[in-house]
């Protein structure tokens, strides 16, 4: 299968034809930065792309994520055949179109220095098509993908910097945009600090759905806004994987009645299924995990947290009132029901479209009207 054909559809599904960002997706060969992935299955089961061509640029030229690492085993060194049943997914290759969303935002000038994040290196390609190499830095805290995106984006002629960096630590350089696809809570201080003076930085907070949108402020600071769109991306993690902290909370919560227990006036949400609860309930309490187990219409969900609170909630059909338990310090049901109390009145929440305001030490405050919260 031709793989210019393959990108040339790709680009025409992505974005118009007059787009300044039609032809590095057109001319970037992707698949040469995914020869091997995961896909969800029983487990997680691992695809080769040299063992089926046209499967490879099928999925290469597809607009969806590609995951290459579930936990700490890259899909480059797992056995052929190999299949995964725990862990989740900890790096990947972003959805083209979502790539391409992220770097829009960010009003990238001919002349722009700009910072990625490395992943497999395919976003790294497509900027350095937009621009020219030596105005593209693409960092990550994995050696490994760093060492892998250079020589692939090597072998197709591309030269931009690389380097292995924990990307929330200072920054050695200057640059007039940073764009990470890896999510942060809060924004670090030391994008501020590097970022020339108008620049912009464009992230999405962890856990949420939430693109952020922000330009440098003369006092050190940022000011901009949440993006209409939604986007996710898997956190910024400081080493091989990340860490487990529901594990214990997690055997506790699956089957136990709890301390409370009772009905749902709403129909049973498994909160990551709506990205408006799910972003304004992070935004609220911080790092709950959700899980869900389905069996035809019965469906079970959990929320846990790592200070011990938990709640799980079963419905027997999609209409019918889900029964809740609650244990731990705080009622995570409790808080997703305000959650949904306030959609079911105000029509919306207002975290699509808030104002952003970032202190020069990184504090991030989101406000609409009268609500407003700080990271």
């Amino acid at each position: 299968m031709d793989w210019e054909a393959c990108a040339r559809r790709l680009a025409a599904d992505v974005v118009r034809p007059e787009s300044r960002w039609y032809e590095p997706l057109a001319t970037t060969p992707r698949h040469a930065f995914v020869p091997r992935w995961w896909e969800r299955g029983e487990g997680w089961e691992l695809h080769d792309g040299s063992a089926d061509h046209d499967g490879w640029m099928r999925a290469a030229y597809a607009d969806r994520t590609l995951v290459t690492r579930i936990g700490p085993v890259h899909a480059d060194h797992a056995e052929p055949g190999a299949s995964v049943t725990e862990g989740k997914p900890t790096s990947s290759s972003t959805l083209p179109g979502l790539v391409v969303t992220m770097y829009r935002h960010a009003s990238i000038a001919d002349d722009s220095h700009v910072l990625v994040t490395t992943g497999t290196g395919y976003g790294t390609a497509l900027m350095c098509a937009r621009l020219e190499d030596s105005l593209v830095s693409s960092v990550d805290v994995d050696p490994y993908l760093v060492e892998a995106a250079r020589d692939r984006l090597e072998s197709i002629g591309l030269y931009p910097y690389t380097a292995v960096a924990d990307l929330t630590k200072p920054l050695s350089w200057q640059y007039d945009r940073i764009v990470s696809t890896v999510s942060v809570r809060p924004v670090p201080a030391t994008w501020l600090a590097a970022l020339r003076p108008g620049g912009r930085l464009v992230t999405t907070i962890a856990g949420t759905g939430l693109i952020l949108i922000a330009d440098k402020t003369a006092d050190g600071g940022a000011v901009g806004r949440i993006a209409l769109d939604a986007a996710g991306f898997m956190r910024t993690r400081h080493g091989d994987d990340y860490d487990d902290a529901t594990a214990e909370v997690w055997q506790k919560a699956r089957w136990i009645d709890g301390e409370e227990v009772s009905t749902s006036r709403y129909p049973l949400l498994y909160v990551p299924d709506s990205w408006e609860v799910m972003s304004m309930l992070e935004l609220k309490v911080p790092g709950i995990d959700h899980r869900i187990v389905q069996n035809g219409d019965e469906r079970t969900v959990w929320m846990l947290h790592a200070d011990g609170s938990w709640a799980r909630a079963y419905a027997a059909g999609f209409l019918d009132s889900p029964m809740v338990h609650q244990g731990g310090p705080r009622r995570l049901w409790d808080e997703l029901e305000r959650v949904r109390n306030r959609l079911n009145r105000e029509g919306g929440l207002p975290v699509y479209g808030a104002r952003v305001t970032i202190t020069p030490d990184g504090e991030t405050t989101l406000s609409r009207g009268k609500w407003s919260v700080t990271l």
